[in-house]
């Protein structure tokens, strides 16, 4: 497996972020490869998904986070899009959150699930982190077949205009309270 705690702390120390690396996943997220929580300031990684990945993919997720730790800590760096979406988390069975006075509230929503998938995909803190993952990953190992088609499988088809994830986040607003 990738020493993928030398990578961690390289971009902690290259962009002074102060965030804790834990290899437990969080309670629901058993099946994710990796999560970044500002409420703990923690990049949680999946090693036993991460043990048995190839090194595109491993170096994939860890980036992806580190980038969602960026967004979260640094807002500045990043246009208003990005920095209004990161409050936001749609997950495809419509359970959605919302992050308030550093508390997430959770809401669940009715709907299509291929909806809610092109909602995840299409919000633009996902979109920047997928981005970035992908053009960092090039750097290290190259521009592989392999790493195309994983950023191709996190790239919408048809991603939602701006205007209906702005309705998905009243929506959610309005559920929440």
């Amino acid at each position: 497996m990738l020493d993928i705690e030398v990578y961690f702390e390289r971009y902690c120390k290259e962009h002074d972020l102060e965030i804790a690396l834990s290899w437990e996943m969080p309670e629901g997220y058993e099946t994710a490869f990796g999560s970044f929580d500002p409420t703990r300031r923690t990049l949680f990684l999946n090693k036993s998904l991460l043990r048995t990945a190839p090194e595109e993919e491993a170096l994939f997720y860890l980036y992806h986070e580190l980038r969602h730790a960026l967004q979260y800590l640094r807002p500045e760096l990043f246009d208003q899009q990005v920095q209004t979406s990161r409050f936001y988390v749609v997950l495809y069975n419509g359970v959605c959150y919302k992050l308030v006075d550093n508390t997430w509230k959770m809401c669940v929503l009715t709907g299509d699930t291929e909806y809610f998938k092109a909602a995840y995909l299409s919000l633009p803190y996902e979109l920047d982190a997928n981005v970035y993952a992908y053009q960092a990953v090039r750097e290290i190992i190259g521009n592989t077949t392999a790493l195309r088609e994983l950023a191709s499988a996190w790239t919408p088809a048809n991603p939602l205009p701006a205007e209906e994830l702005e309705r998905l986040f009243c929506l959610i607003d309005k559920s929440i309270d």
